[in-house]
């Protein structure tokens, strides 16, 4: 059964025409005025066209604009139109969002639209105002075809809540039902997209189950785009329910179908699909990466790239920027390296989406040089390109780069955006700037206007607490306009935990306890929290597993804590074992006070001992040549211990750890971290 409410006739609609077309005609008529006691209120031109009709409201002040209306409005023809039109043109008036509708308006009473299609398409700012002109036009004179197409272009290009779009389209539909073209198969198939795309599934579906059984069995789009409406709003049955029914299905129906479980989640049922499929597409393979990714196979989404490589099928731009994506997930560096040696082999040419891909992949992989290196060849950046290479600086720890870049892009005429902020306040915090930090965080507010989400004002938090400013940074967070959430509250709660403010500590740790955490990261405060109270019962519940990833010989290899289920696991403590002991011989003691069990000291040595990092510490040590560089990933922040471990097996390896937490990466050479233990 589905899940949609039923829905009365579809014919009722005509029944509502009156009283709805009055908010079409409305929306439709700029130049009038709403009195306040209508029952639908014309929406306020902010709302919809994010300030690009500000001519409108202003125009009735114009002596010049409000001389032009009247010629339009008084046209007899659409030759008078026409000139009229060609004066505005030369008056650099055709930015007038109210002359553009005016002039569609009027050619579309002139039964001339051709000519309103023109206007329409050469007008740079698509109002709400010029798409119900146009489809009102369109409607009218009949071109039903071309008003729903147009109609689902401006579902496209506008919010559908808080602008009556709904009514609008069942305006539309009501139309079209008037004049009898209802069943054509092409307005049949607009009309159950309209729907979908409004969310009125019980529409869609009724529409659907009113169509002629020709219009089922002539047209496989309708169920596809029936389908894919289904499952975007999780009806997975009915999706399911329509694909084993439907008479003849294309790669389009697989392909939809298989999205639309991949969003929901279904990776068994996806894969079988797949599986079951005849001949496959570029489309079908980037569905499958894509999805694989997305849902956190990222080992599996790879595997399935090369395979779509072994069968001859080119990717596309998506499904390079998901197979990159994958690779930055889990530290993959040398699958990155042969897409991006596909990219050299092919001749494929570097474009904003892909590029800023591959930076980022590179940047997450940790090898930033050559994140550096394609940033610098790229000739098209946009600010999503800048933004990955500043973050990729910053969480590097190279603060000064991340900055010069910054520079850069200002100097290139490309305005910050919010994202470009946060990894702004990212490199100030690695790297003890706090003053150029919170200078960045008053430019990003007044310089700017842009407004400090969460994240940026836990980053001020982060700030000051890693600085010591612990006064200031509590003074901050109670002063915050919006109510700080678990994770703000939790930056604020290390900072205690590091420079040991033991009171402050205790009163941050009751709002803690408060508050639910959003994200499996926010546990580990929780952890911490229960532990320093001795709640230990509660530390076991809300604790998770770390987990880290290692890449051997273009192998993906992962780790959780207390690993004993890899092949090599007696191996590895072995390794394990022998590294520690080396250590020992530096100075290492192992720093139980980051264990969170309530054990005694000689068993939390031995829990210290288990975690992911050092696991994969061990193997890769084991199956590397000396001097390789090793690069691992982990899921949570690396603990005390195990920064002070990589340290010396830096020094005693000869070679570079490069370690990526949850916060930042980590190069330890020489015995050394790039953090400077400032971490």
């Amino acid at each position: 059964m589905s899940k949609f409410p039923s829905t009365k006739p579809i014919l009722t609609i005509t029944v509502q025409m009156k009283s709805l077309r009055l908010l079409f005609e409305r929306n439709s008529s700029p130049a009038k005025t709403t009195s306040s006691s209508s029952k639908f209120k014309r929406p306020k031109l902010s709302s919809v066209s994010n300030g690009s009709d500000s001519s409108q409201s202003s125009s009735s002040q114009d002596p010049l604009q409000t001389h032009f209306s009247s010629l339009i409005k008084s046209s007899e023809t659409t030759l008078q139109l026409r000139q009229i039109h060609a004066q505005i043109l030369r008056r650099h008036l055709s930015s007038s969002a109210n002359l553009t509708t005016l002039l569609i308006s009027v050619s579309s009473s002139l039964k001339s639209i051709p000519y309103a299609l023109s206007i329409f398409n050469d007008s740079h700012h698509k109002s709400l105002f010029l798409f119900n002109a146009l489809i009102r036009g369109l409607t009218e004179n009949s071109h039903f075809q071309s008003s729903v197409s147009h109609f689902l272009l401006m579902l496209r290009h506008r919010s559908v809540a808080g602008l009556g779009l709904r009514f609008l389209g069942l305006i539309l539909h009501g139309r079209i039902i008037k004049s009898g073209v209802e069943f054509d198969s092409f307005v049949r198939v607009s009309l159950v997209e309209m729907y979908v795309k409004l969310e009125e599934m019980g529409f869609a579906l009724q529409v659907f189950d009113e169509s002629p059984e020709r219009n089922k069995s002539e047209s496989i789009l309708l169920w596809n785009v029936l389908i894919n409406g289904c499952c975007k709003v999780g009806d997975l049955e009915k999706a399911m329910e329509l694909f084993e029914a439907m008479p003849e299905r294309n790669i389009g129906s697989w392909n939809s179908f298989i999205n639309g479980l991949m969003k929901n989640g279904d990776l068994n049922k996806a894969m079988q699909l797949f599986d079951e499929m005849k001949e496959k597409d570029v489309v079908s393979w980037t569905t499958i990466v894509n999805g694989l990714s997305q849902n956190g196979d990222h080992q599996k989404a790879l595997s399935m790239f090369f395979k779509m490589l072994e069968v001859g099928l080119r990717p596309n731009d998506l499904t390079l920027v998901s197979a990159l994506s994958a690779c930055a997930k889990i530290g993959a560096l040398e699958a990155g390296v042969r897409i991006h040696n596909y990219f050299v082999e092919n001749g494929l040419r570097l474009n904003k989406a892909t590029a800023a891909a591959l930076v980022d992949m590179y940047a997450k992989c940790g090898n930033i040089l050559s994140a550096s290196k394609v940033f610098e060849v790229t000739k098209e950046k946009d600010i999503r390109t800048w933004s990955v290479m500043i973050w990729g600086w910053a969480t590097h720890g190279f603060y000064g780069q991340a900055i010069r870049c910054f520079k850069k892009m200002m100097f290139s005429g490309i305005k910050p955006d919010a994202v470009v902020f946060l990894a702004l306040l990212t490199a100030c915090s690695h790297s003890g700037q706090v003053d150029l930090g919170l200078n960045f965080f008053d430019s990003m507010r007044f310089d700017y206007s842009i407004e400090p989400t969460m994240k940026h004002y836990t980053l001020v938090v982060d700030l000051l607490g890693r600085a010591g400013r612990l006064d200031e940074a509590m003074k901050f967070i109670q002063r915050m306009p919006i109510s700080p959430d678990f994770v703000a509250w939790g930056a604020l709660f290390c900072a205690c935990r590091a420079h040991k403010n033991i009171k402050m500590a205790e009163l941050v740790s009751e709002k803690l306890l408060q508050l639910e955490p959003k994200h499996p990261g926010s546990y580990v405060f929780l952890s911490n929290v229960y532990a320093a109270v001795g709640r230990w019962e509660d530390v076991e519940r809300v604790r998770i597993s770390g987990w880290s990833y290692i890449e051997v010989n273009g192998q993906v290899h992962s780790f959780v804590a207390g690993d004993h289920d890899h092949k090599r696991a007696r191996e590895i403590y072995l390794k394990l074992e022998e590294i520690v002991s080396g250590a020992r011989e530096q100075g290492y003691m192992p720093e139980t006070g980051w264990v969170l069990h309530n054990i005694e000291e000689e068993e939390k040595e031995d829990a210290l001992g288990s975690h992911s990092e050092k696991l994969a510490l061990a193997f890769a040590l084991m199956n590397t040549p000396p001097g390789t560089t090793i690069r691992i990933v982990k899921n949570l922040r690396v603990c005390g211990d195990c920064h002070s471990l990589m340290k010396c097996a830096s020094k005693m390896s000869q070679r570079e750890i490069i370690l990526r937490d949850i916060k930042r990466f980590h190069h330890f050479k020489y015995g050394v971290c790039s953090c400077g233990d400032y971490w």
